[in-house]
């Protein structure tokens, strides 16, 4: 046998430590540039809520300053009602939302354990809608506004909302009813529940992190649209963020307020930011939920 040397182990032991702390570190630069990387156009927007006018116009572009500024959040709550933007957004986002969990929630049980005749065929239909983006409706959806006489009307865009939020919001929580074991529907049904009992107070509370994902998910779709929110809805107190944000003015018509535009943008973002981080765990939970055989 050969033996060897302990010198040679210290060597080595040496060379793969000095290796491991040369992974660590490209890790943690690689980490810290992509961090970097995603969250620029955001600290951008951030400082420039807060810049003074003349350090936005500065040429060549100040990036951090010292001339900071409330101006443009006390301007913009106080020439325009924000307050009713972010109000009319959280009602039809949140009224949208509920209504899609509502709606898939039930649709998406029946596809995964009641097995409807055709329910493959159904399945692929929502699969085929959920390829097409929302843009392809619009034609289609003005004349179902028009005809209905749903202009300036929140049901013109919590509809709509909820019919596109639908396809996703069944799929996803198609694939968590089916991994429950069916031994809990079995016990269900032996203790007296009917199926909408057992869906109500069993299924669904199992797959709370399903739904908080999904209802996160479709949430921040109606918060964000702005397509149909700029046709459906012209009358200037039920107006949405984003369209609030996309009319601001500045004192004439050749002056673009950046200022302004970034505190509004900043306003717009920050309850979806309190949002996700309040059910982070949760959402969490969703995603990797079924990840794991076992």
């Amino acid at each position: 046998m050969t033996s060897v040397s302990p010198k040679y182990k210290i060597n080595s032991e040496e060379n793969n430590t000095t290796k491991n702390v040369g992974r660590k570190i490209l890790l943690w630069l690689a980490v810290v540039l992509i961090t970097i990387f995603c969250l620029a156009p955001v600290m951008w927007q951030l400082l420039t809520s807060f810049k003074t006018k003349e350090a936005i116009e500065e040429v060549p572009t100040a990036y951090f300053t010292l001339s900071l500024t409330w101006k443009h959040y006390i301007d913009l709550f106080s020439r325009r009602p924000f307050w009713l933007y972010i109000l009319n957004s959280a009602l039809i986002s949140f009224v949208s939302t509920a209504f899609a969990l509502a709606v898939g929630a039930p649709a998406a049980y029946a596809l995964a354990r009641l097995r409807p005749w055709g329910g493959k065929v159904i399945l692929a239909a929502i699969l085929i809608v959920t390829l097409f983006p929302g843009i392809l409706l619009f034609l289609g959806l003005l004349e179902i506004i028009q005809w209905l006489h749903l202009g300036n009307n929140y049901l013109a865009l919590i509809i709509p909302y909820t019919a596109i939020n639908l396809p996703l919001t069944i799929l996803v929580l198609r694939s968590f009813f089916e991994q429950l074991p069916k031994d809990l529907e079995d016990s269900a049904r032996i203790d007296g529940y009917n199926t909408v009992q057992m869906l109500v107070y069993i299924l669904l509370p199992m797959t709370v992190p399903a739904l908080v994902t999904t209802g996160i998910l479709t949430f921040i779709f109606a918060w964000n649209e702005f397509i149909f929110a700029l046709t459906f809805i012209t009358r200037e107190s039920m107006k949405t963020i984003p369209i609030a944000a996309a009319q601001l003015g500045g004192a004439s018509s050749y002056e673009i307020p950046y200022g302004s535009i970034a505190a509004a943008t900043v306003v717009g973002t920050f309850p979806l930011v309190v949002l996700v981080l309040f059910f982070q765990r949760k959402i969490v939970q969703g995603l990797t939920a079924g990840a794991v055989k076992g």
